[in-house]
């Protein structure tokens, strides 16, 4: 597979090739600052798999993948939810870094600018947003692997989108100051007096996946990179942040089984900007973690013979973390790994439960966590077969609990009768009963056009025009 040369492995592998996959392929960005005049979100394939299914997984990816965070943050200090998403031109030919807003007094969204080609169709690249104490909006442009390099932007006006200025960060490196352009799967909270908190992961020199964090006051300056775990092939993260605490979900790839396996799954936190970590119980742990068998570890999958695919996690109102992931057979597309189980996993200060929400049809369905309050929970996402069933996303649905996470009922069906699969529905940093969740469409098995999209609390859905030329426009409900 390509992932396990050409994508993660050193300069040395990617010689070896004279003609590397596209994602593998060395690229700079071009900046370029102007209005798309439209959302084109950008279609992605991953994994040719010649079956049926055409792909591993496949379709409208904007807002790709769950290990990016956030995409969108409410700022009330504006009344606008600001977001970023993988868009593309008319023949996706490329990737885009594209963000805008959404005005809450209005009901309009803003024209996307287009802050830089990617040069790529990598949606692994797609850009997080983030944005500080006096209001300016950081873009922060990532990478797949090695092979291409990171990005920094920030506003050059506070809440503002026109125009971006290129940081050239800085990171330790054995003590000593080096560009800081090389960051996959990133992750940030900003944190008021405090500065940025970002989780990443960096590739070792045998291609494993080593996840950790930085921290920075001003975004420019960072400190030294800090391993949260590398046990045997490495890692996904995820993570949450609220009230000065960073909650972080992890599995990890056991030795000799492949980047496709991934399995386990973990649990740590921190109150004090990275100072020390923690389990769940308050148990301090010493970084990194280095064995499957360790502190953090919440669910064995492995003596289940499971993946456990990561979706999301959010914290309560106490501040206790609930976790969405998917159980399946394997990595495969297609009926044979089924059950595909959405299992949520909650601690309610004494004990971590786990209750199956659902069940759908791949291990790239993506949904978001949503608390109303500590009993009242909804989870969002593509659990109702789409037109490409067993191709990643489907027809979006909420589910609902009021007992805290024990029991699930399907609330709402949000989507039918769609052309294309919708997936990766996000939960933005804060969000407000008008724009609740985003998410993207595309065909599952051939590549298309894929549109972003919106929900209100309510389950009305907006598209997102893919033509227009005004400053704002107000988004059509799709029913």
């Amino acid at each position: 597979m390509f992932l396990l040369c050409s994508l993660v492995f050193p300069a040395g592998c990617l010689k070896a090739q004279p003609n590397p996959h596209p994602d593998a392929r060395f690229a700079e960005a071009v900046i370029l600052q102007k209005k798309a005049n439209g959302f084109k979100g950008i279609w992605y394939m991953n994994q040719p798999s010649n079956d049926e299914y055409v792909y591993k997984y496949s379709g409208g990816l904007g807002t790709y993948p769950a290990n990016h965070r956030p995409f969108a943050i409410y700022a009330k200090e504006v009344d606008k939810t600001f977001f970023c998403f993988g868009g593309t031109d008319d023949d996706n030919s490329t990737l885009y870094h594209n963000v805008s807003y959404y005005d809450h007094k209005t009901g309009k969204v803003a024209n996307p600018l287009i802050l830089l080609n990617k040069n790529t169709i990598d949606a692994h690249d797609n850009p997080v947003i983030s944005i500080d104490d006096k209001g300016y909006i950081w873009i922060f442009s990532t990478s797949h692997g090695t092979t291409r390099p990171s990005y920094i932007h920030k506003s050059k006006k506070p809440y503002d989108i026109e125009a971006f200025e290129t940081v050239e960060a800085t990171e330790l490196v054995n003590g000593e100051e080096k560009p800081f352009n090389n960051f996959s799967y990133f992750q940030v909270y900003h944190q008021k007096g405090k500065g940025f908190l970002a989780l990443f992961t960096k590739y070792s020199d045998w291609g494993n996946r080593v996840i950790g964090y930085n921290t920075s006051k001003d975004g420019v300056k960072w400190g030294e990179w800090k391993v949260i775990a590398h046990i045997e092939q490495g890692h996904y993260q995820i993570s949450a942040g609220a009230d000065g605490k960073i909650a972080v979900a992890f599995d990890f790839h056991p030795q000799g089984k492949g980047l496709n396996y991934r399995t386990n799954l973990h649990y740590l936190e921190t109150t004090d900007f990275g100072g020390s970590w923690k389990t769940i119980n308050g148990q301090a742990v010493t970084l990194p973690l280095q064995s499957r068998d360790n502190p953090a570890l919440i669910k064995d999958f492995v003596s289940e013979g499971l993946n456990c695919y990561l979706l999301d996690i959010a914290l309560d109102s106490k501040l206790r973390p609930s976790i969405l992931v998917i159980s399946s057979k394997g990595y495969e597309a297609g009926p044979g790994n089924a059950p595909r189980l959405w299992r949520f996993f909650r601690h309610d200060g004494t004990r971590w439960s786990d209750n199956t929400v659902t069940v759908s049809d791949s291990n790239y369905d993506m949904g978001s966590i949503f608390f109303e309050n500590d009993r009242q929970i909804k989870i969002i996402g593509p659990t109702i077969d789409g037109p490409q069933a067993y191709n990643p996303g489907g027809e979006i649905a909420v589910w609902s609990t009021a007992d805290g996470g024990s029991g699930w009922k399907l609330e709402k069906q949000l989507t039918s009768k769609s052309a294309y699969n919708h997936t990766y529905v996000r939960r933005p940093l804060h969000a407000q009963k008008d724009f609740f969740a985003i998410w993207a469409d595309g065909h599952g098995r051939r590549p298309s056009e894929s549109y972003l999209y919106y929900c209100d609390f309510n389950g009305k859905v907006f598209r997102l025009p893919r033509q227009f030329t005004e400053k704002e426009i107000q988004a059509k409900p799709l029913y």
